[in-house]
């Protein structure tokens, strides 16, 4: 795991490889220039450092960088983190195939990737360019009094949709699904649909085995579909005010990501998630 909640410039870390900018009398053009951008992009007031110190330190966080009030959840995403992958490396080895793990990133605000730069309004991302998936600790927060998704497994379940990700990028599909987008954009929609389905399933094939370890508690199960339910992108349009529209759908309805993490619930096989072949 790979802790960035207390990176410079709200998780980027080390922007400009850690070379400050001096700022008062000797500030240049430039760097003034630098400055007001970040201000702009970030909606932070760097231009205040103008003042005296650096622009390379991290910017002020309403939160200390390593708060000890998420340091359960810190310790509860790396006990998913590690079970998940765990799970999978025994699937996959099963099957032939050797599988890589992924490094989770917890950052605060905003973070940049392989993929790009990101906010936390984006909600979890997984990169395969750099095989990470990337968390805002806040998000559970929003899943619980925005969504009306509440408790450890729905956390869990979302954790565990990222790692499918990175599943699907260990066995090639992925990148056979970038290139069908490329070859056929007006199937992207469709394309990413299925993709995501598939991840749900993934979580799933996961949540069979912690079952199977008895590992689950009373209401577990109901947590990860509450949530699989909360953030399907029909109730999602609903909630921002806009008609449901299935043909602009990224992620699949509220039904169908309740329905593809319950087969792999169900089975804990693989096999079962192949949401390309409906």
């Amino acid at each position: 795991m790979e802790d960035r909640r207390g990176g410079g410039f709200g998780g980027f870390g080390g922007f400009g490889g850690g070379m400050p900018i001096r700022v008062g009398g000797r500030l240049g053009i430039g760097g003034f220039l630098l400055l007001l951008l970040l201000s702009v992009v970030f909606k932070q007031d760097f231009l205040s450092v103008l003042g005296g110190g650096q622009a390379g330190a991290p910017a002020t966080s309403s939160r200390p960088v390593n708060d000890p009030a998420e340091e359960p959840m810190v310790q509860f995403v790396s006990f998913v983190l590690d079970d998940t992958q765990a799970t999978w490396s025994r699937l996959l080895q099963e099957r032939g195939v050797q599988y890589p793990r992924a490094k989770l990133v917890l950052f605060r605000d905003a973070v940049s990737s392989a993929c790009g730069s990101a906010r936390s309004i984006t909600g979890p991302f997984y990169c395969p360019a750099d095989q990470k998936a990337y968390i805002d600790l806040g998000f559970y927060d929003e899943l619980k009094q925005r969504f009306g998704a509440p408790g450890d497994f729905a956390q869990a379940y979302v954790l565990a949709h990222e790692i499918g990700h990175h599943v699907q990028n260990v066995l090639g599909i992925e990148e056979k699904v970038r290139r069908a987008m490329r070859s056929d954009p007006g199937e992207r929609n469709a394309l990413s649909v299925q993709m995501e389905l598939q991840a749900d399933c993934f979580a799933g094939v996961w949540g069979h085995s912690t079952a199977e370890r008895k590992i689950l508690e009373s209401g577990d199960v109901e947590e990860a579909l509450t949530a699989a339910s909360a953030i399907g992108d029909d109730r999602l349009q609903r909630m921002s005010g806009r008609q449901v529209s299935a043909d602009t759908f990224t992620h699949g309805s509220s039904a169908q990501r309740v329905e593809w993490f319950q087969r792999g619930l169900q089975s804990g096989d693989p096999e079962m998630c192949n949401t390309f072949g409906q």
